[in-house]
């Protein structure tokens, strides 16, 4: 068996991040976020990143790494986190990975490989009716041909989108039957934990994050990116929070209606994370009633996990 890896996901606002960070205190541990949008510099309010305080308790790993217009994808993040693990184990101490980004921490523990060939006319085809129609017609395309993989995203993940259609209109199969295992036969042992709410208390606990979000200075902090020349339409952008502001800022619509659409977005958003997630029978889950039951489950965690 391999070196322990402690892994804590779950959907959006089920205190992943609260968790690991406890943890991380009690075990002398060190976190990996695995949160395709933290990576950013500059996009820190609408991802909930950790508090300055919060980052000098525990070190954290791939936080402000990235500018917003540089790409980068899970393979990488399996590539360069594996490398950090091993980093943090020579050290004598603990990697726990927080985030909810599935795909990030599937490439880590599982590795992916995608055997369709690509096309690249018909990616070209693809993204010109994204720019003349926008993610959600294509979002909605991929609905009617493969809606187990749509399910899993979300209309702003428009790279993701496209790649499952150009599959299927090439294979005529869903993407997922094109996805493998590497059997990495990895040097870790990865532990898995999902945090689990009922499900009008997650959306209760949403709705409060997104409206401290906006005292906290959303729209301010979107208006500072897109002052600075980052193009609207980076990847990095077409995140919910943040493209619901850029559609008040262009005055398509009111802020009222943005702050509605990214609740709705967000909930849409945990709920295919939870799908994602309940598809993989080695994550144990544990039924959150509160913030103080993390902090008891941050002491159980450490008799439950030899």
């Amino acid at each position: 068996m391999g070196q322990r890896v402690i892994v804590i996901t779950g959907p959006t606002c089920s205190g992943k991040s609260y968790l690991g960070l406890k943890f991380a205190q009690l075990i002398n541990g060190e976190i990996i976020s695995a949160d395709s949008r933290q990576i950013y510099k500059r996009l820190n309010i609408g991802t909930a990143k950790p508090t300055s305080e919060e980052l000098q308790k525990v070190k954290h790993h791939f936080i402000d790494i990235l500018n917003p217009d540089e790409d980068y994808d899970a393979n990488k993040f399996s590539i360069d986190a594996e490398n950090v693990i091993d980093d943090i184990h020579k050290r004598k101490k603990t990697a726990i990975v927080t985030g909810g980004s599935g795909l990030y921490v599937k490439a880590l523990i599982d590795g992916i490989v995608d055997s369709a060939d690509k096309d690249e006319n018909l990616r070209i085809e693809l993204l010109a009716k994204k720019e003349k129609y926008g993610n959600e017609f294509l979002y909605n395309e991929l609905l009617k041909v493969d809606p187990i993989s749509a399910e899993k995203m979300l209309p702003q993940n428009w790279k993701r989108v496209i790649r499952a259609l150009e599959v299927f209109n090439l294979t005529g199969k869903p993407i997922h039957h094109h996805h493998s295992s590497q059997n990495k036969n990895s040097k870790f042992s990865f532990y898995q934990i999902g945090l689990n709410w009922e499900r009008e208390v997650l959306y209760t606990r949403i709705e409060e994050r997104i409206d401290k979000m906006i005292e906290d200075g959303l729209v301010d902090e979107v208006m500072g990116i897109l002052n600075d020349c980052y193009n609207k339409k980076l990847n990095s952008l077409n995140t919910v929070g943040y493209k619901e502001i850029i559609s008040y800022l262009d005055k398509e619509i009111t802020l009222s209606r943005a702050i509605e659409l990214i609740k709705r977005n967000t909930r849409r958003y945990a709920k295919r994370q939870l799908t994602w997630f309940r598809a993989d029978e080695r994550i144990k889950w544990f039924d959150v009633s509160s913030q103080d039951y993390i902090d008891d489950l941050s002491l159980q965690l450490i008799n439950n996990i030899d």
